[in-house]
């Protein structure tokens, strides 16, 4: 209730009314100072920001590193390995012309003369032309006699005992071998020794 002598005591019911609203905003309204987050805090919250958004954008990197590098690889395998089943094939022919080259005795071989020479001559011809394209393709033939027997890349198929030289020595090829690359193309069938001594303890015998 207003008193005669306030100003307001004329004031139209409109006035009062706007004056009403005013004070019910002000009483409303938080003091700026509350409001407003401290420096420090908003320091600390762009930095986290920055540092996650920094930790995404490496991995994204890395993760784009890590598929170049499978596509790359994917792609230099595909290379060289896409005429794998094709090789494959190209084996028997190859056994066949070794077979034919085998078939035939030394003596005979030795003397042979005209047409027959010319045979023998054009299959051996036919065998290195075989294998020098194989080999443009990657691959190789394996010619283990001599070395030691490797299960990854021999087929044991018998033992011969034999003393003089070191147990597991290929002494015998019965089918040859071949690779693509560093993957076994087929097996080289090989007969193995036994009764030897071991290659580990000849080994240390000669480091000893």
């Amino acid at each position: 209730m207003t008193h005669p002598s306030d100003p307001k005591h004329n004031a139209t019911p409109e006035e009062v009314l706007e004056d009403a609203v005013h004070a019910a905003e002000n009483e409303g309204m938080p003091e700026a100072n509350s409001a407003a987050p401290a420096p420090e805090a908003v320091i600390s919250a762009l930095n986290a920001e920055n540092a996650s958004l920094k930790d995404q954008l490496l991995r994204t990197l890395a993760d784009m590193e890590n598929l170049r590098r499978r596509t790359a690889r994917e792609v230099a395998d595909a290379k060289s390995y896409a005429v794998t089943n094709f090789a494959r094939d190209m084996l028997n022919v190859a056994d066949n012309i070794r077979r034919a080259q085998d078939a035939i005795p030394e003596p005979d071989r030795a003397s042979a003369a005209g047409a027959f020479k010319a045979l023998i001559e054009g299959v051996e011809l036919t065998e290195k032309d075989l294998l020098a394209i194989l080999a443009r393709f990657g691959v190789k033939k394996l010619d283990p006699q001599g070395a030691k027997f490797d299960p990854n890349m021999h087929q044991a198929m018998f033992e011969i005992p034999n003393a003089d030289v070191f147990s597991g020595t290929v002494l015998q090829v019965v089918q040859t071998g071949y690779a693509i690359g560093d993957r076994v193309l087929r097996p080289a069938m090989v007969g193995v020794s036994k009764g030897g001594p071991k290659a580990s303890a000849a080994a240390n015998d000669t480091a000893a």
